[in-house]
């Protein structure tokens, strides 16, 4: 397992748009993708899971990946979130 710590910088945080980005690229990947955020711990492959986590601009976000192609998740997450998820 592999994690790592971030933080939202698109202004809207996630919605409709950049939730259907992250999961859209993270269900490319075998391994299990969690996006962890104000006690909450959702599928990171569910565009319903991260919008309903109402995850906002600014908040910290911990990304874990577990499974074959951990780093290579866990890298294009971080590439998704850091660049502002396509906004």
């Amino acid at each position: 397992m592999v994690s790592q710590k971030t933080r939202i910088i698109n202004e809207q945080g996630f919605h409709l748009r950049s939730a259907g980005l992250f999961s859209n690229a993270m269900g490319k990947y075998k391994c299990d993708i969690f996006l962890i955020s104000n006690g909450n711990r959702v599928n990171g492959k569910s565009i319903m899971n991260i919008i309903a986590a109402g995850i906002k601009c600014g908040a910290a976000v911990e990304i874990e990946c577990c499974g074959e192609d951990e780093d290579e998740a866990l890298k294009k997450a971080l590439e998704l979130i850091t660049s502002g998820l396509g906004d």
